[in-house]
């Protein structure tokens, strides 16, 4: 008699997707990637983080057909998301077209796109947030634009009067919210909390290099842009830590509450440490974000849980596993 065989792990060949199939390989899972027609070469390119299969697609709208879906459940797949598969498919879509396992709680999507939901999860969580503008007649300082979605930061923009904002936002009918700007030092702390051992993980830490903003000093000359085109490691000194887990904590308590079971699975707080040393939380990411991508085989801290490399990937698709093996994948996936 043969051993059953293990879901499938799948992802759009994008984002974190390298570190996905890497570490579900390294975990013995197979893997199958959703691919547009010019990546193709670069995904089979790399031995070891390759998907086994690859479902090649001209419009990623295509995932949300019956026969498309049919083709994922037949293969035991179980979708993680990650920022560019919330962009692509939409997060809407995915709560309601969307009919084959997610990994984690596809409901935290709704309460992280949504930035009036997100600011009431922060706050019943009791974790300090900046100060939201009304309207732009409130602006008394420099405030950043944002707007709702994974884009990566395209499209926010600083200012710092009425005026100002008027000038910049060009007649958008995108959903924006204005918000304090914070001085500090930006930390993404890398989060995993597991359903089944009721434990929370720090998993690595980094910051991002956002377009131009990071180097404007230099000039001080054109628009600055906060698009994310990369990511830093970084760890942080050993006495904030308290804070950054006890954040987390606070985060996860919160979720159960308002939607749950609450998050499960990664998940990322993306933070300014101000010269006070006190963190403030100006967005959730409820998924794996790309900066987990600088630690494939093991960050500072997961080799203080683990006495293998444990990236997010590979912690993803042991989950899975342990989830599999104890008759408990309705405890992962939704």
């Amino acid at each position: 008699m043969s051993a059953k065989k293990h879901p499938t792990v799948g992802t759009i060949c994008s984002h974190s997707a390298l570190q996905l199939f890497h570490g579900a390989r390294t975990e013995g899972l197979s893997t199958l990637g959703i691919c547009a027609p010019d990546r193709v070469d670069l995904y089979e390119s790399f031995p070891r983080a390759r998907p086994d299969e690859l479902l090649v697609v001209d419009d990623y709208g295509d995932i949300l057909s019956e026969e498309f879906q049919s083709r994922l459940r037949e293969k035991n797949v179980i979708i993680v998301p990650h920022g560019s598969f919330v962009e692509y498919v939409g997060a809407e879509p995915l709560l309601s077209d969307f009919h084959v396992p997610i990994f984690g709680n596809k409901y935290t999507l709704k309460w992280e796109s949504d930035r009036e939901k997100e600011r009431e999860w922060l706050d019943l969580a009791g974790i300090k947030v900046p100060r939201n503008y009304n309207s732009p007649t409130d602006i008394d300082g420099t405030t950043i634009v944002k707007f709702s979605g994974a884009k990566g930061g395209e499209g926010f923009f600083l200012v710092d009067s009425e005026e100002d904002f008027h000038e910049k936002i060009e007649d958008s009918d995108d959903d924006y919210t204005i918000q304090e700007w914070i001085e500090g030092t930006r930390y993404y702390p890398h989060y995993y909390y597991s359903p089944i051992d009721e434990r929370l993980e720090i998993l690595g830490i980094d910051r991002r290099d956002e377009s131009n903003i990071d180097e404007y000093y230099r000039a001080g000359k054109g628009e600055k842009s906060f698009v994310v085109v990369g990511n830093k490691p970084l760890v942080a000194r050993e006495s904030l830590l308290p804070q950054l887990y006890e954040m987390g904590k606070k985060l996860v308590g919160a979720s159960k509450e308002l939607f749950g079971p609450g998050i499960f699975g990664p998940f990322c707080l993306e933070t300014i440490c101000t010269d006070g040393l006190e963190f403030v939380t100006f967005e959730v990411s409820g998924r794996i974000v790309a900066g987990t991508n600088l630690y494939p085989e093991g960050s500072p801290y997961s080799t203080y849980y683990y006495d293998e490399p444990m990236s997010t990937g590979r912690r993803i698709a042991r989950e899975i596993i342990q989830a599999d093996e104890s008759g408990e994948i309705s405890q992962i996936t939704t």
